[in-house]
């Protein structure tokens, strides 16, 4: 693959001590290579199959911390029927991929760390940076609609989105990153509706919207449209993984609300413009690896007391 980077990491902190890059070598050693069969496989008959393994591995770390938490089916209280998740998809995939290693490696492979190998294959089938992603987590033992309740929102202001990062240790830089993962996928007209037609204070088309930009989106998503109509959220490549969305950000093209309110905050919107220009060009490839791997740490469970290997990822164990 072209325009890669690899990025090796050697982690000390002694909360992830049992979180750690090659953690199935010895008890699982083909296990990485399974899930990317899998995920490969799945990509090959719908693109949009990469997108989606990485958003599921970003909204399982942002409720419980990354733990599987998503994957449960519990009834009308499972945490995957929250509104913040609406859109989520890719669950099959993981529970083929789990049935696989069951079958190789029974009662080895958490589900929380085959979403997190999943998403590192998903940048990478998408063209992105190659990385060693850690593992060793242990899959929760809770599911529950109500603590989803504070997933990173659309229509969040700037300092709001920053808060609900600041909550689970990451950074502004780690906010500008992390957005940059719609570089894939496509988003409903459903999250652009009150953007174009109602923007608050005011009514009409939010005005950050660049005046090139916005008839091309009314077109797209008209007043009385399919609000489930999909649309890249990258403007130019919306299935090749590059720093094109953060571009779009800073030219007024950017799709959801959310990203263009990276633009509302000094210290967002210079981390943002350090990406271009001449000199001092930071590089976001490897900076979204760091944080990938960064945010892979978030409240996970490395010992049998806070969490289990479960035997089919939508279930706990007996």
């Amino acid at each position: 693959m072209k325009n890669m980077i690899i990025v090796m990491f050697i982690i000390f902190g002694i909360s992830e001590a049992r979180l750690k890059v090659g953690f199935y070598r010895k008890t699982c050693p083909d296990a990485e290579s399974i899930v990317g069969g899998f995920v490969r496989d799945a990509a090959e008959f719908n693109p949009q199959i990469p997108a989606f393994m990485l958003r599921l591995h970003f909204h399982d770390c942002f409720v419980q911390g990354c733990d599987g938490s998503i994957l449960i089916d519990n009834g009308p209280i499972s945490e995957k029927l929250a509104v913040g998740h609406q859109g989520v998809k890719g669950f099959d995939v993981i529970e083929n991929a789990k049935a696989q290693l069951e079958f190789v490696c029974p009662g080895v492979v958490s589900c929380a760390d085959i979403v997190a190998i999943a998403a590192r294959d998903a940048v990478a089938f998408s063209f992105g940076p190659i990385y060693e992603v850690e593992t060793g987590r242990k899959d929760g033992f809770v599911s529950n609609i109500s603590l989803a309740d504070n997933m990173p929102d659309f229509r969040d202001s700037i300092h709001l989105l920053k808060k609900k990062f600041f909550d689970k240790g990451l950074t502004e830089k780690d906010l500008v990153v992390l957005t940059g993962a719609h570089t894939i996928g496509t988003t409903a007209c459903f999250f652009l509706m009150d953007r174009l037609y109602n923007f608050v204070p005011g009514g009409g088309p939010d005005p950050s919207i660049n005046p090139d930009f916005l008839p091309e989106l009314m077109e797209i998503c008209p007043p009385e449209g399919d609000i489930n109509f999909r649309l890249p959220i990258d403007h130019d490549s919306g299935e090749n993984f590059d720093n094109g969305i953060l571009r779009n950000i800073r030219s007024g093209f950017a799709v959801l609300q959310s990203d263009a309110k990276l633009l509302d905050d000094p210290e967002t919107k210079q981390i943002l413009d350090s990406y271009f220009g001449s000199t001092n060009q930071s590089s976001f490839e490897a900076d979204f690896v760091t944080s990938m791997v960064k945010m892979g740490r978030v409240g996970v469970k490395t010992s049998s007391k806070r969490g289990e290997i479960r035997r089919v990822c939508n279930t706990f164990n007996d």
